[in-house]
């Protein structure tokens, strides 16, 4: 029996962005005129380059020809509410992957071993998952991030390092687009298990009777737990050349998404709409939070050690506070320095309003009497001169 699937009228692609991902385009959006520039040089050089090398050497979809996948796209798109469906090309390659590049008219690209390899379910995968890339609006800046890697190779050392620095920036925030991508992917199968195996079959490759869901899951635990810090070091490396992240990376995520409640609430028809406001704060507040979550759920070695060593930082300073505090109460009798009116002593460490004795205090002890009998002579002395004065 077919599954009778939720649509997601208005959905905004918040709903399924992962926060890093979002504040990074926010921050890009942000430069004045930026996003016209790349539009306006991109529109007149490479997007219609990439759309008539699609058009001259790979097959479009349409109704009659892969008139499979030509359903799965409308389908995909009635899910994510995409009401003008993008072209949709099939290209010759033993590879599983897919990818939607292109600046006014953005398009989808599939290799055909997808369609061999893939059921249906898993088609629509990774069809709104490309769906997703360009409702986010990703696709500009990941046409730019494929024009620089070209550029790059073909000018001189220092051009190359000026570019390096945005070349990174760019893969970072790129890689972290497709987990999001990924969420778009589960919203449209609404089965958590057939995102699970196209992840597992790009790793893999599509022998599912040889596979087991089960023991991908232990290996992807195993991938982020496992090893020491010199490890941890070893996969930072590995990543940084990569365009997705590793499968195991993908398939993690994509499950703490899921095993969030983030993917349950999008269902029951709780998520923000296109014409909602964006609270730009509140975006790079919730990147920040996210990586605060990733890090302290993090098993990695590095990410374990980075985080003990912050508790540690944080106790010794609550440390080092109490033991100046009980300092400054040895010495001056309070919990704070002279001079600030809290202690014995009144502003600027003199001797302030009511430092001598108060009331209801004793006075200073006279154990011998000697005070007293000195003021008597004193009284005597000055009575005899008096006396003298009237005589004369």
């Amino acid at each position: 029996m077919k599954q009778v699937k939720k649509s997601f009228p208005d959905i905004s692609p918040r709903a399924w962005e992962h926060p890093a991902d979002t504040a990074a385009l926010a921050a890009l959006k942000r430069i004045p005129g930026l996003d016209e520039l790349l539009k306006r040089i991109l529109t007149v050089t490479t997007d219609k380059s990439l759309r008539l090398i699609a058009l001259g050497s790979a097959v479009r979809v349409t109704e009659r020809q892969f008139p499979r996948l030509h359903r799965l796209r409308e389908e995909a798109c009635m899910l994510l509410d995409l009401r003008e469906p993008p072209e949709l090309f099939v290209s010759q390659s033993p590879f599983l992957n897919a990818g939607a590049i292109g600046v006014n008219r953005p398009f989808i690209g599939l290799n055909s071993a997808l369609i061999g390899q893939l059921e249906d379910e898993e088609l629509l995968a990774v069809i709104a998952h490309e769906l997703g890339h360009i409702l986010s609006g990703h696709v500009l800046y990941k046409t730019l991030l494929y024009i620089l890697l070209r550029v790059s190779t073909e000018i001189v050392p220092v051009g190359k390092l000026v570019l390096a620095g945005v070349i990174a920036a760019l893969k970072e925030w790129d890689r972290r687009s497709e987990m999001s991508a990924d969420r778009a992917g589960l919203l449209a199968t609404q089965d958590p298990q057939v995102s699970f195996t196209v992840l597992m079959k790009v790793a893999g490759g599509s022998y599912p009777q040889e596979m087991s869901l089960d023991e991908f899951l232990n290996q992807a635990a195993e991938y982020e737990k496992g090893g020491d810090v010199i490890d941890s070091v070893h996969k930072l490396l590995n990543l940084m050349e990569e365009s997705h992240p590793f499968a195991v990376l993908r398939l993690a995520e994509l499950k703490s998404w899921h095993d969030s409640g983030a993917y349950a609430k999008i269902l029951s028809g709780d998520y923000p709409r296109r014409s909602d406001a964006e609270d730009l704060r509140s975006t790079f507040e919730r990147a920040a939070g996210s990586y605060r979550e990733e890090m302290e759920r993090s098993q990695d070695p590095l990410a374990s050690a980075l985080r003990d060593f912050g508790k540690r930082m944080e106790s010794a300073g609550r440390e080092v506070g109490k033991q100046a505090e009980d300092l400054f109460k040895g010495l001056f009798g309070g919990s704070f320095p002279p001079g600030t009116g809290a202690g014995p002593f009144g502003p600027g460490g003199q001797a302030g309003p009511g430092s001598g004795p108060q009331p209801g205090t004793a006075e200073p002890e006279d154990p011998d009497g000697s005070d007293r009998r000195d003021e008597a002579k004193r009284s005597e002395s000055d009575s005899d001169r008096g006396s003298g004065s009237q005589s004369s």
